[in-house]
């Protein structure tokens, strides 16, 4: 099969931002802890919503104070600042709700985004230096004393682990559907999903086939996760369950798979690291066996801003997951392929909200 590719100007290529606008933009980056501290006061203390139930004729200030539990001051200088972040407008006395502030307060993609930053990275932001110099998730000691965040996942302190398997489930399960037609294209019998997390794909499996039998690799904690919800759903017994540290080169993936799955997984570890793991799917598959791999690639998105939230996201790999990935720019990545002895046979873009779906085989 042909890879597909996309023939489209490169992202970030020029400086094509007017002047004024920049300065805008420059002077949005050096207030940019009290915008974010403001916005989500605003969010939060039911500013913005109370702005949002009064249409298009807006609302005064005097209006607002007493449906929420600010005082007249609070709220003047939190609206008097949401006019310069843009969340907001004003007509004469009367406050209405911006294009930004619907989006912040509305979209969900954004609320998504918006609950991982706050409840995930917000507190252990300031690690970002210290991230980068170490190579370790300095920001994650905010939550608890583990190398990973994924070896903590399962007793994650709330919200944080509530917002994360949002942040994450919202952007994988969006390309379930397409993602299923490709992997069981060719009928397989058994899939190995590896990084199963609470087991998510293995049950969209097991609903989708009555006769595919499933294997899931992953830590202990996401594989008790994971077996819970699949027993409750009345799938016992046709999953087989690794508990396998893919860092660990001792241990050798299960052989005998005709589909190996790996979603939003591989940019959990570094350049390395991916290299490590696909050597040891190398290894573990057969001359017919098909790896699929879902992941984002900021290069391949439609937009520069799908591209932005991408490569901020690499910052939470920095501060808070591992302190050594990211999301990947596509050329980076299909270069580890290579190496660990694979040939990218199918490119699937734009899967889901922002998804590339790759189709390896060994060279």
């Amino acid at each position: 099969m042909d890879i597909q590719t996309q023939k489209k100007e490169p992202m970030f290529a020029t400086d094509n931002i007017k002047a004024l606008d920049a300065l805008d933009r420059a002077h949005m980056i050096a207030f940019a802890p009290y915008v974010w501290e403001a916005s989500k006061l605003l969010i939060e203390k039911g500013v913005l919503t109370v702005v949002d139930q009064s249409g298009a004729n807006g609302i005064t200030l005097e209006e607002i104070v007493p449906q929420t539990e600010l005082s007249h001051y609070a709220v003047r200088v939190l609206l008097e600042a949401g006019l310069g972040i843009g969340l907001v407008y004003r007509k004469e006395d009367r406050f209405i709700l911006a294009k930004t502030g619907y989006f912040l307060l509305k979209n969900e993609m954004t609320r998504v985004n918006y609950e991982f930053m706050r409840d995930v990275c917000a507190e252990g932001a300031s690690a970002l230096e210290a991230s980068l110099q170490n190579e370790k998730p300095e920001g994650l000691k905010v939550f608890g004393d583990w190398s990973t965040l994924y070896e903590g996942l399962s007793v994650f302190p709330e919200p944080a682990k509530s917002s994360w398997l949002a942040f994450d489930h919202y952007y994988s399960d969006n390309t379930f559907d397409v993602a299923l037609n490709m992997v069981f294209a060719s009928n397989p019998k058994k899939i190995l999903d590896i990084g199963g997390n609470t087991g998510k794909w293995s049950l969209q499996s097991l609903q989708h086939d009555a006769q595919v039998e499933m294997g899931i690799v992953d830590l202990p904690g996401q594989l008790a996760m994971a077996e819970k919800n699949i027993d409750a759903a009345g799938f016992k017994g046709r999953v087989q369950y690794y508990n396998h540290n893919v860092l660990d080169n001792s241990l050798s993936l299960p052989e005998g798979y005709d589909i190996i799955w790996m979603s939003q997984f591989l940019d959990c570890f570094s350049d390395a690291e991916i290299i490590g793991i696909l050597k040891k799917c190398h290894k573990a598959a057969g001359p017919e066996t098909r790896i699929f791999i879902n992941e984002t690639f900021w290069d391949r998105q439609k937009f520069e801003t799908s591209a932005f939230a991408l490569q901020m996201t690499s910052l939470y790999f920095t501060t808070m997951a591992n302190g050594n990935s990211q999301m990947y720019d596509s050329a980076v990545f299909y270069k580890l392929i290579d190496e660990a002895g694979f040939e990218i046979i199918a490119t699937n873009d734009n899967i889901g909200l922002s998804h590339t779906i790759l189709e390896l085989r060994k060279k």
